[in-house]
């Protein structure tokens, strides 16, 4: 149990700081491909704002003095492009050519493709009347910014891998520590209620003997003194029950499996239908067995027994007269799946999750007999986890509970 909780509280930790890191990834990638544009534009728009300046206007047309060799442009995977005022083309340097046409109202341009390219647009305005005369677009090539984000990438990667694998060690040793105090006190509580329930046997078994000593002579006492006496007995039997129960309960996680035997789960459900068909004909209630394949399993046979006379004892109670009760064993794969249906009062749906908790009862679906502990669900539960296995309940109020038993197969 406090193994499930220490990896439940890990992964918890783990979730969490894993979605920490990544949402300070996500951050630190969106700011730094931002700043890296920001710096590729302001650049850019410097290239062509010096390129510009070097153009003049002279009889209607451009006469082009850039100081940018095309060597340089190359080597900085970098273009350039003058056009007139009508967005025609005069000339061009450079290898990173944008091909996209030219839009004057839209300054910054991508192209996508094998090589991603990016441009800026910059006007030629003439000095002495500010007339527009015709356009520079610088461009460059987006190899070098997609290699930078792909290092950064593999660095917030390799980050967030290595930070969480030293958390996951650090919060081992962690919760380890954090759960040790609970798991003495678990354990030490569980000692006591063992050794408190071993302890009450002895003086309950002394209380009820000294009980029922008068019931056997009923001359000498009156019909008072043996309703009085025939109390103690029956609250004392209870209280034994109650302790042995309990006991049983700490003991759960000690029963030994070197001692387990292949068993023959039919035939254990077989004696305790002869065992509880008298009580079932008595209510009028029709006990049903049905049995597919080889239902044989290791386990302890004692235990398999009281897991399975719990269940019974539950269907049998909670199920009024000329009801049913049907017990069904199916093999599938190397699970046993064994059925407890009855056709009683049901269970409530937000009950549904309580019915093995200890102690446990709901005022109208689960209510206290006679004799009951209140521990018989979660006994039956304890026994199946034990044995690797699991009970589940499907149910419905007024129509009847289904209490499905699941144990490895051998």
């Amino acid at each position: 149990m406090f193994q499930r909780i220490r990896y439940r509280l890990l992964l918890s930790y783990l979730v969490v700081f894993a979605s920490l890191l990544g949402i300070f990834a996500i951050a630190v990638r969106v700011a730094f491909t931002r700043s890296l544009n920001e710096q590729i534009t302001d650049k850019l728009t410097a290239i062509g704002k010096g390129a510009a300046a070097n153009v003049e206007f002279e009889k209607g047309r451009l006469k082009i003095e850039s100081d940018f060799r095309p060597q340089n442009l190359i080597a900085d995977r970098q273009a350039l492009q003058w056009f007139d005022p009508q967005g025609n083309l005069i000339t061009q340097q450079g290898q990173a050519i944008l091909n996209l046409p030219l839009l004057p109202s839209q300054i910054i341009q991508i192209q996508t493709g094998k090589v991603p390219i990016q441009a800026v647009t910059v006007p030629i305005i003439t000095n002495d009347n500010n007339q527009l005369v015709g356009y520079v677009r610088v461009s460059q090539s987006l190899e070098e910014f997609d290699e930078t984000l792909e290092k950064l990438d593999w660095g917030l990667g390799g980050g967030i891998i290595i930070t969480l694998v030293l958390s996951g060690i650090s919060g081992i040793l962690l919760t380890h520590q954090a759960m040790q105090p609970i798991e003495s006190s678990f354990q030490r509580l569980k000692q006591f209620t063992a050794d408190a329930s071993h302890e009450l046997r002895s003086p309950l078994m002394a209380i009820k003997i000294n009980a029922l000593v008068p019931l056997e002579y009923p001359d000498e006492i009156g019909p008072k003194d043996a309703e009085k006496f025939q109390a103690i007995a029956s609250a004392t039997n209870q209280m034994t029950r109650l302790t042995e129960d309990l006991l049983l309960l700490a003991r759960t996680d000690k029963i030994p499996t070197h001692n387990w035997n292949t068993l023959n789960l039919a035939s254990i459900l077989e004696n305790l239908i002869q065992l509880y068909q008298p009580q079932a004909e008595a209510k009028q209630i029709n006990l049903k067995f049905q049995l597919i394949g080889n239902p044989q399993l290791m386990g302890d046979a004692v235990q398999l027994t009281r897991l399975f006379t719990n269940l019974v004892e539950n269907a049998l109670n909670y199920t009024p007269s000329k009801g049913i009760v049907e017990i069904k064993i199916n093999r599938v794969g190397s699970q046993l799946y064994v059925n407890v249906q009855d056709t009683g009062v049901g269970i409530a749906p937000e009950h549904i999750d309580k019915v093995f908790e200890r102690f446990w009862r709901a005022d109208r679906s689960r209510s206290y007999w006679s004799g009951g502990s209140g521990l018989g669900l979660a006994i039956a539960q304890a026994i199946a986890q034990n044995h690797g296995g699991l009970i589940s309940v499907t149910s419905q109020l007024g129509v009847g509970s289904c209490f499905t038993v699941r144990l490895p197969a051998s």
